[in-house]
């Protein structure tokens, strides 16, 4: 469905350049279909031309009746502005993706033409490795085509799942920010492995790769992620006493208030947002 269709994104930030670095490795859609566009920023503009060849236009330039799928990717704070310059110059099909966190359908279809294709994206910055898992949350004028446009455009950049948009803040506090969390765990491991006597790339490509292959597991198995944790634990072994430790020092539980904490923060900002732009 992408074929012979026109994207272009309004904001070239680092989750803009990750969502077009997936595309472009993809090689589902030519380079010369991705437009690239932002207000002013010529020299951010030069540089992602340079690393993805795609076409960059300064907003005044873009030429909307081109423009099949149109991601808006700047600052959330800008988005009444943006869609009050856009709204007599998009085309009644284009489909209107947001990776504007906070910001929500119904407030974007408000500042657009009546019947407009608005969703709303959620992917991560593992889109760059083609690894995201992104979220998606159609508004009311979007019908099965656009869900499938925006699907195949987000399957470039990983596994895409059709959610409801309340269901956004905690998808926001699993995927979202679930990167920075295994981050997180890995400056541990390394550290640990490195007072284990191992090279600080040997310890960070040990716990990788283990990481991966289990994740890899989980997603291949029918088996609940307590089934497998189990079937790998033997009583008085070695991963027993791991596990020991991480319950000891509040291991599960840290992990739980972590999603709860960034889903509840996530609601805060889109609160937050609806006062700033009312």
């Amino acid at each position: 469905m992408l074929k012979n269709k026109t994207i272009a994104f309004l904001g070239a930030g680092n989750m803009a350049e990750a969502m077009i670095s997936g595309i472009v490795k993809a090689n589902k859609v030519s380079q010369k279909q991705v437009i690239v566009s932002n207000n002013s920023n010529e020299g951010r503009l030069y540089e992602i031309k340079a690393k993805y060849n795609v076409r960059t236009k300064i907003k005044e330039e873009l030429d909307f009746q081109e423009i099949d799928v149109l991601v808006l990717a700047m600052k959330p704070k800008d988005i009444d502005q943006v869609l009050e310059s856009i709204q007599d110059k998009v085309k009644p099909h284009t489909v209107i993706l947001s990776v504007l966190a906070g910001i929500s359908t119904a407030h974007m279809e408000e500042g657009l033409p009546e019947g407009q294709q608005v969703i709303r994206v959620m992917p991560n910055t593992s889109s760059m490795m083609r690894e995201s898992a992104t979220a998606i949350a159609p508004g009311k004028h979007v019908d099965m085509d656009e869900i499938l446009i925006a699907k195949e455009l987000l399957e470039c950049v990983g596994e895409v799942y059709v959610i409801e948009e309340e269901q956004m803040d905690i998808f926001t506090g699993i995927a979202g920010s679930g990167p920075a969390y295994f981050y997180y765990l890995m400056e541990h491991i390394e550290k640990a492995g490195i007072e284990g006597g191992l090279a600080p790339e040997l310890a960070r490509k040990i716990g990788s790769q283990t990481i991966l292959g289990a994740a890899k597991m989980m997603l291949e198995r029918t088996e609940t992620p307590t089934e497998l944790r189990e079937n790998v634990t033997s009583p008085n072994g070695t991963t027993a006493a791991g596990l020991d430790a991480l319950a000891k020092f509040g291991g599960g539980k840290a992990i739980t208030q972590a999603v709860k904490g960034a889903e509840k923060r996530s609601k805060e900002i889109s609160k937050q947002m609806q006062k700033v732009l009312v």
